[in-house]
């Protein structure tokens, strides 16, 4: 009959419109009939429960978009001799399933709902530096709302590798990065957007992490970013996190006492050279500094050369220095004192060159002369020193053998040889204050350096 289909044309008609359907499936309306004043009745999304395995489209070729935003609320350690980072991240994703919806008005004005996470389809997002498994507590929940937008928090303690540079320690910043892409799904399937602007994440973990830790946010930023994986592309945003460690800890405990120890040492060149105090005095210091230096060891990094080390070495360099710049002058006041050898005439130039009122370096006289019962150069009965600097002492026995009156010789030998004494000591005054400003000199520009160092 015309007008009538053939048989077995509605079966081919429900075919030919399944194949131009392909890929397509029907929206869901929520009952009503499940909602009243004492709660939901589950059964009204069992529909959706089922569907949990597949990705939530009504059409296959629409990728999903999938919002991200996180609050940093604590830093709880950065390792870095394994270059690690652990953090504490609440991380929101936002999605939209359209097989969710509802009328607020006729579901008793019920306008949201939390849902146990598991019976619904949660995008496969994971952070790329993560190296640790997945430390959310179990159990979670997401927020549905009467337009089918689903929020899912997670909670989560991420340990993530960190490219960390410690040279500057303890005045260092880091850079470590959070790189949110999908495991699973390439950009066909699934797109990353933002849920709140950078700024807001910024000031939201700013408000949150008050904890007066070791290290303090200084700012977030972010870029969007491709991934090709072969002939796959996969979306993924970069998060670049920007922390400074809180240097007080290692001021009050590192540099003030290192700083002390080393003024010390500088003052105790004021000890007169002669006294045998200065140098166990030095020797003393040196031990405590090493001390010092084992008891805070454990503060310092652990892998790396920071800056701070370098320091560290440098100042127990000086004290060395410092204490072999004591033995030396030790030395000459000894040798000065017990067997004086001849001043050769350049040095003896030189010195009065040095001592000369008008000169610019003019040393001061020592304390120590006094107890040496020293005679000045120019006492009477004495030679012109240009003489005596370089006269043997076989030849002064030889005048002293000549000589008519002994008496007289003797006490011009002895005359000369207290002046001789008087030159060698104050030689050795005169090297303790060129040394010395010397060790401040280079001590003033290591540390000097030092400080550029560590405000660049």
């Amino acid at each position: 009959m015309e007008g009538e289909w053939p048989p077995g044309g509605e079966l081919l008609l429900y075919l030919t419109v399944s194949l131009l359907h392909q890929g397509r499936a029907d929206p869901f309306t929520i009952n009503c009939s499940g909602f009243d004043q004492h709660g939901v009745d589950p059964a009204a999304f069992q529909a959706v429960f089922d569907r949990k395995a597949f990705r939530p489209v009504i059409n296959y070729s629409i990728p999903t978009h999938v919002n991200i935003s996180f609050t940093l609320s604590a830093i709880l350690e950065v390792d870095a001799h394994l270059q690690l980072l652990t953090s504490f991240l609440w991380i929101v994703l936002i999605w939209d399933n359209p097989f969710i919806s509802w009328n607020p008005e006729e579901c008793v004005d019920v306008n949201k709902l939390t849902v146990s996470a598991e019976n619904l389809w949660l995008p496969d997002i994971f952070i790329m530096e993560s190296m640790d498994v997945d430390r959310a507590p179990p159990g979670l929940s997401a927020y549905i709302s009467s337009d089918g937008r689903i929020q899912y928090d997670r909670p989560v303690r991420v340990t993530s590798i960190c490219n960390l540079d410690i040279f500057y320690f303890p005045f260092d910043q880091q850079n470590c990065t959070f790189t949110f892409t999908s495991f699973l799904y390439t950009v066909d399937s699934m797109l990353l957007g933002m849920d709140k602007e950078v700024w807001e994440i910024t000031d939201t973990s700013r408000n949150v992490i008050q904890t007066q830790g070791e290290w303090e946010l200084l700012g977030i930023t972010k870029s969007t970013l491709k991934m090709f994986v072969g002939s796959n592309v996969y979306d993924q945003i970069t998060f670049y996190v920007a922390i400074r460690r809180r240097p007080r800890l290692y001021i009050i405990n590192l540099l003030v006492p290192s700083g002390f120890l080393m003024a010390i040492d500088a003052l105790s060149f004021f000890l007169p050279a002669e006294s045998e105090s200065r140098a166990p005095f030095k020797i003393t210091l040196l031990l405590g500094y090493n001390v010092f230096l084992l008891l805070m060891n454990d503060l310092l990094p652990a892998s790396g050369t920071p800056l701070i080390s370098v320091y560290f070495a440098l100042c127990l360099s000086l004290m060395v220095v410092s204490l072999l710049e004591t033995i030396f002058i030790t030395y000459l006041l000894h040798l000065a004192t017990t067997q004086p050898p001849p001043m050769p005439r350049w040095l003896h130039s030189l010195l009065l060159h040095c001592t000369s009122p008008m000169k610019c370096c003019p040393t001061a006289p020592q304390k120590g002369n006094k107890g040496l019962g020293l005679a000045p150069a120019n006492l009477p009965g004495l030679k012109e020193p240009v003489e005596l600097v370089e006269k043997a002492p076989g030849l002064q026995e030889a005048e002293l053998n000549g000589c008519p009156e002994s008496t007289r010789c003797q006490q011009e030998d002895e005359a000369q040889k207290q002046h001789l004494v008087s030159l060698w000591v104050q030689f050795s005054h005169m090297m303790d204050t060129l040394l010395f400003r010397l060790y401040l000199l280079f001590m003033a520009t290591f540390i000097t350096s030092v400080i550029v160092l560590w405000s660049t």
